[in-house]
């Protein structure tokens, strides 16, 4: 089921809303609530903009769109499907209501008021048993969710420990510049031995020469 909700800004990490937990929530959630800070200081402008972090009962969805990261915490048996669905849900709202506001707010928690958005779409995302119960509106909702196969999964224990980054391209980046020293040194010994074959006739020739001539006036 869905547990806690958080958005911040992805440039700088500002908070700018939060599901309102009771207080036994709150302390359940504790240690995961300090773990999304560290993702939101990993995210960089090459982040994955879809990823699910597992830790421990509860996985960490985030999804990133228009300078906004939308974070919930779930637990770990929660649907992959379900909660991109429903940080799809918050992140049109969010856009339709302050998306014009995002990079110009200074103070913390700006849009509070979107925690009433939050709280009723999360209610119908609460529980997988009682979803099915909506109705032809989550029928709906079923058939347009997207599909999660391609979305990043990493461990926190990776990026507590690891000092892995959210970044898509890193190890593509990582491969790549191993690939490109390999073609720079292959590209290297194919120039030298080409160069070979095309001068070691002349310097062979010259070599002879110089051989006779110092034969002959020796």
């Amino acid at each position: 089921m869905v547990r806690s909700t958080i958005l911040v800004r992805a440039s700088d990490a500002l908070p700018l809303a939060a599901s309102v937990d009771d207080e036994q929530t709150d302390h359940a959630l504790q240690e995961h609530k300090q773990q999304a800070k560290l993702i939101f200081r990993r995210i960089t402008p090459n982040a994955e903009p879809r990823c699910s972090i597992e830790s421990g009962a509860y996985t960490l969805h985030y999804l990133i769109a228009d300078n906004v990261v939308y974070l919930v915490i779930a637990e770990k048996s929660y649907p992959r499907k379900l909660a991109f669905s429903y940080l799809d849900e918050l992140s049109k709202e969010f856009a339709t209501s302050y998306g014009a506001k995002v990079d110009s707010v200074r103070k913390p928690y700006a849009f509070v008021g979107f925690d009433t958005f939050m709280s009723k779409t999360a209610r119908l995302y609460q529980d997988t048993r009682t979803a099915g119960a909506a109705g032809s509106g989550l029928d709906k909702l079923n058939d347009e969710l997207q599909d999660v196969t391609r979305i990043m999964t990493k461990n926190m224990e990776e990026l507590l420990w690891r000092g892995d980054s959210l970044d898509r391209m890193s190890t593509q980046s990582t491969l790549l510049r191993s690939e490109s020293e390999k073609y720079r040194k292959a590209a290297r010994k194919i120039n030298i031995d080409a160069m070979i074959r095309q001068y070691a006739p002349i310097a062979a020739v010259v070599f002879i020469i110089i051989l006779l001539l110092w034969w002959r006036f020796s």
